[in-house]
């Protein structure tokens, strides 16, 4: 399966914009991982570090349930792979864990973000906090983060496919 990627239109208004970006950082993403096997989806960058494809993947399926459930609704599902124990347990992969499982948990929060994300307007304020603010964000400081988060982490997967297979390019 091809992943398709949409640029934002050069004159779409802020809120079209804002989830143009995100979808297409999001896409960015699964493109990067897109024509591999579980294997090298779980191979790191470099020792000693543990980042890897799928890592980022699960990683990305939290910061989505975390930025457009708890924090903006105020929905407390709880973590997928992380805990107090293991607070970056979403990048600790074993053998059992597949591309397959790490990409529906993904795209599942990706939907439920987008459908949390219409009940609101751009200034409308989150309900839920961080651990980091006791403060309320409005939906547009939401986006805005979220797409920085897929940047960085893009950058990070460039890296990870190219080690893997020699692949660039965005």
């Amino acid at each position: 399966m091809t992943i398709e990627r949409v640029t934002p239109g050069l004159t779409d208004d802020e809120r079209t914009m804002l989830e143009g970006w995100l979808d297409y950082h999001r896409a960015t993403l699964a493109h990067k991982c897109e024509g591999l096997t579980d294997e090298q989806l779980r191979t790191a960058s470099v020792p000693p570090s543990e980042l890897t494809l799928m890592g980022l993947v699960r990683h990305m399926a939290e910061v989505e349930r975390i930025w457009f459930r708890k924090v903006l609704t105020d929905d407390s599902p709880g973590p997928i792979w992380f805990s107090d124990a293991d607070p970056d347990g979403e990048f600790h992969l074993t053998e059992a864990d597949t591309w397959t499982q790490a990409h529906t948990v993904w795209q599942d929060e990706i939907a439920v973000a987008r459908r949390n994300a219409a009940a609101f307007g751009l200034d409308d304020l989150s309900r839920g906090r961080t651990r980091h603010s006791d403060q309320p964000y409005s939906l547009r400081w939401i986006y805005t983060h979220m797409i920085e988060e897929y940047a960085r982490h893009n950058g990070h997967a460039d890296l990870i496919r190219e080690r893997i297979d020699g692949a660039t390019g965005y």
